[in-house]
């Protein structure tokens, strides 16, 4: 039974002018800020929190979470980029073969954690109406609705791609197996996308594509729980009043996910850690979860003194 083979060969965005383009995982982003900012805006009303707080949060966390992953994929994954592309790290164009419009390529989420942390705690020291660790187990909520969408932007785009798998799943990513440029050489036409559609239609050219984990769709999948899980308990339960709670469990529950999912994957960047069988994602996970752990059994909030 083959429930999801496939050969995938999508159209990554749309031409705008040159070399230009609105790529699909950028609009994936936009999607998740736009829906990260309206469940925000909800748990504000339903709290009686002024929203005057909220477009000010809302821009910090777009700047901690772009900033803070892609300086974590540049440190974990890709620190040549230093010495080889610096510019590229901060915009998204790629100077190494010429000037070239990539769109913001190269985003790590164990980066953009770490980022919305420290963006949330320089938040809080400018708007003082609410704890650290109450925005925190709120904004997990919109955070794990995005990952959601950003996991497809990255099925989408053929990257973060799984082991080769024989099971009924496996996904052939064409735009993954040949680069650009063996792609228009390859084929002799100089239009990408035309040419990987050659590429597609060519038998012998596709037969040396395997079939890979669609390792970015799974992890799409579970994110689904983990906000509608996070959602229940903030809505439905008196744990929203916990501080500390749903901030862990949102770690525990999204690292965990990461960690397992990892094992379907191939590593990424050209530096990677593989200690004990567990490679880099695994154990920058690792803390997350413990982390977590601490915050939902064993944080126990100052109590203030009269």
């Amino acid at each position: 039974m083959q429930l999801l083979k496939l050969d995938w060969n999508p159209i990554t965005g749309i031409d705008i002018v040159g070399n230009f383009k609105l790529h699909f995982y950028s609009l994936m982003w936009i999607i998740a800020f736009i829906l990260g900012w309206y469940i925000m805006k909800r748990i504000f009303t339903k709290e009686k929190v002024s929203l005057d707080y909220l477009d000010p949060l809302f821009i910090y966390t777009v700047l901690a979470t772009m900033l803070g992953a892609r300086l974590g994929h540049v440190l974990f994954y890709q620190s040549e980029l230093i010495s080889e592309d610096f510019f590229s790290i901060f915009l998204p164009f790629s100077f190494k073969n010429g000037f070239e419009f990539t769109g913001f390529q190269g985003l790590a989420s164990h980066g953009a954690a770490i980022g919305i942390i420290i963006g949330m705690y320089l938040y809080r020291r400018k708007y003082k109406y609410k704890s650290l660790l109450w925005i925190l187990d709120r904004i997990v909520i919109s955070v794990a609705s995005g990952a959601i969408f950003i996991r497809i932007g990255n099925f989408i785009n053929s990257e973060i791609i799984g082991k080769i798998t024989d099971s009924s799943f496996g996904v052939r990513f064409i735009q993954d197996y040949y680069n650009k440029y063996d792609a228009v050489r390859l084929t002799g036409i100089k239009d990408v996308q035309k040419a990987y559609d050659a590429i597609a239609s060519n038998p012998e050219l596709l037969e040396v594509v395997p079939y890979r984990h669609p390792a970015q769709l799974y992890e799409s999948f579970c994110y689904i729980f983990v906000f509608l899980i996070l959602w229940y308990f903030y809505s439905k339960t008196p744990k929203r009043d916990q501080s500390g709670f749903l901030f862990g469990l949102f770690l525990i529950l999204l690292w965990t996910i990461r960690f397992f999912v990892e094992f379907v994957k191939e590593p990424q960047g050209d530096e990677y850690i593989n200690w004990f069988g567990l490679n880099t994602g695994q154990w920058l996970s690792i803390p997350f979860i413990l982390i977590g752990l601490y915050f939902m059994f064993v944080y126990k909030p100052k109590t203030v003194v009269k």
